[in-house]
């Protein structure tokens, strides 16, 4: 596996946040986009993906895509964004590798849409040669669930929507040489 090219993490304080990150982050996005996002449950993954659905300009209520595996909420053409890019928003979870990913044909969409992938580390990456990792943490008994004990934490209780997250982006290949500008913000306490 190649090696990110930059990251930044940024901090959150509440899911209102979470989304408006996402949304500008969205506002960057181009078809052929592939972002993987990653987070235990709870972690603020279908918040995120509803911002960054909102800043691309797509149809309003994505769901988390658990049971169905993939939906395609279409760009709107009186959106912000008309002409814009689809999303694809896939939950991996109950994939267990690339050949499963392959099996829902993910390749038919890719270049003309943006494809959001929950759970899809180590299961997606053949589908581009450029990705974008979000990983979602969130503060569990105050502690950041990496220094709790040292692996990850299952923590189910997913109504503490506004705790504080922090979120790392990695750029991995040649569309992301570079962070996008709005990860550069201080608004949300990048480094």
């Amino acid at each position: 596996m190649s090696e990110a090219q930059w990251e930044r993490t940024l901090t959150v304080t509440t899911a209102e946040q979470t989304h408006a990150l996402a949304a500008a982050v969205g506002g960057v996005l181009e078809a052929g986009d592939l972002l993987v996002l990653t987070g235990e449950l709870g972690a603020g993954k279908t918040t995120f993906t509803q911002g960054l659905g909102e800043g691309l300009g797509v149809r309003a209520g994505i769901i988390s895509p658990t049971f169905v595996l993939v939906r395609i909420h279409p760009n709107l053409p009186d959106g912000p964004r008309p002409g814009g890019p689809d999303l694809v928003h896939v939950d991996a979870y109950r994939l267990d590798s690339a050949a499963e990913i392959d099996d829902i044909d993910l390749e038919n969409t890719m270049d003309t849409a943006v494809t959001v992938v929950e759970w899809g580390r180590d299961r997606v990456e053949h589908l581009s040669d450029s990705r974008l990792e979000i990983d979602l943490h969130r503060a569990v008994g105050g502690e950041h669930p990496e220094t709790s004990t040292g692996g990850v934490v299952m923590d189910f209780d997913t109504d503490d929507d506004d705790e504080p997250r922090t979120i790392v982006f990695r750029g991995f290949g040649p569309r992301w040489t570079e962070a996008p500008n709005i990860l550069e913000t201080s608004e949300y306490g990048g480094n």
